[in-house]
């Protein structure tokens, strides 16, 4: 088992203490928006056994070093790296307007990018691998999210009910917005909207300013909870395109304890909240609205799926060993969250341990009280904010109660692979 240092992204959406208020640490005083647990290059985990005087090692080249020992035969063969990257996602403000593309655009996208002589780091590269990039959230605060497209007949309903409480030349934009989307072609429908809504023509601010002014004076616009969200986006990225293209998408909020995933072609966007996620071990994101990053709009639309999603909710799996495992459609990942209880008397120590759900390697993050991981070559005790890697060639891993405190945890190993 390896003890984990991580990287903390400060990227500028990021809250300022969430995370460090939830693992205990002090705030960095910039914003901490992702904390990055595995073994991706950009900003690989730093792996350390523990030994006096051991130097701590980049996970990726910690597996490079022995991909079959920890990663076990099959992952390897199937991966060849760590195929997942957990992290820790707070968001202060919202996230990009995003989709992230399929296994196999991707690899396209890559290829012709190094083609052209893209440096690996150019700001504006849109794939920095040639990896797909699926994902899944679980909320540990109230969560708040963009995702999937509404049925074109919904959102026609959204701009018509906005066009009627606007005048002259907005109201008449919200008409061109629902002719598009009354096309009976839905695809088609939703596809020529997007298009329209991210072009940035100048009668889309003015329409943006319009919906703004009319949200904050209309108690009943301010009661319907997407028009609702259009001052709190534009009060982070005033008069940007991405805000109209927000009625586009499904508004999700989240319970503490609920989940959701988001496949390739999934249009999406983080608005504010706490979470642990998990993707496949990839960094690549084609960016429409809300950023100041790098924006490919013809891209963006290349690779988005244009059909109405319900909303992607994800139950979580109660297995015969009392496993509570949350198994979303990738196969790179799946995530266990653990709950241990207090032991009361030393004699129950034993009792309520759980098995660490391990298809190969895993990583395992502590996020309150005590968990002590136990496998065939040792044991580690995780407090809050403390994490773990464990190879496959340490197998069978046991989440044991602690006799000082409760623990909560989290796991992630890859799916069982056929």
């Amino acid at each position: 088992m390896y003890r984990l240092t991580n990287t903390i992204r400060d990227y500028a959406w990021g809250s300022t203490g969430a995370i460090s208020g939830l693992l205990g640490t002090d705030p960095s005083g910039k914003p901490e928006a992702e904390m990055w647990l595995g073994a991706h290059p950009s900003a690989p985990s730093l792996a350390s056994d523990g030994q006096p005087g051991g130097v701590d090692t980049g996970l990726d080249r910690l597996i490079a070093a022995d991909p079959q020992g920890l990663l076990g035969p099959e992952v390897a063969g199937a991966y060849g790296r760590l195929p997942f990257l957990m992290k820790l996602l707070a968001a202060g403000k919202p996230l990009s307007i995003q989709v992230h593309p399929s296994a196999e655009q991707a690899a396209a996208g890559y290829a012709a990018e190094n083609a052209a002589g893209l440096a690996s780091d150019a700001p504006r590269r849109n794939y920095r691998d040639g990896s797909h990039k699926p994902e899944m959230i679980y909320a540990l605060t109230d969560f708040a999210a963009l995702s999937g497209f509404r049925s074109p007949a919904e959102t026609a309903g959204l701009f018509g009910t906005l066009g009627a409480a606007l005048e002259a030349e907005p109201a008449e934009t919200c008409a061109k917005i629902v002719s598009l989307l009354s096309n009976p072609d839905e695809s088609e429908a939703l596809r020529s909207s997007c298009e329209y809504l991210l072009g940035g023509s100048p009668e889309l601010g003015r329409l943006g300013a319009a919906a703004l002014r009319a949200v904050e004076a209309n108690p009943a616009l301010a009661e319907h909870p997407s028009l609702a969200e259009l001052p709190r986006i534009n009060e982070h990225y005033p008069e940007d395109i991405g805000v109209l293209v927000s009625l586009l998408l499904n508004l999700v909020v989240l319970e503490p304890g609920q989940a959701i995933y988001l496949g390739a072609g999934n249009v999406h966007a983080y608005l504010r909240g706490l979470g642990v996620e998990v993707m496949a071990n990839s960094d690549n994101v084609l960016r429409g609205g809300l950023t100041p990053k790098h924006i490919d709009v013809p891209e963006l639309l290349r690779v988005s799926s244009f059909e109405a999603l319900g909303v992607p909710h994800l139950e979580a799996t109660e297995t015969m060993y009392g496993q509570q495992v949350f198994t979303p459609p990738f196969a790179e990942f799946q995530l266990q969250h653990i709950e241990l209880d207090a032991v009361a008397d030393a004699a129950d120590m034993g009792g309520g341990d759980v098995p660490v759900a391990a298809n190969g390697p895993v990583i395992v993050l502590c996020i309150e009280g005590e968990v002590l991981i136990d496998t065939p070559r040792g044991d580690e005790l995780l407090r809050r904010g403390d994490s773990l890697f464990i190879g496959a060639n340490e197998a069978p891993a046991m989440a044991r109660r602690s006799a000082n405190a409760a623990g909560r945890a989290f796991a992630v190993t890859p799916q069982p692979l056929p």
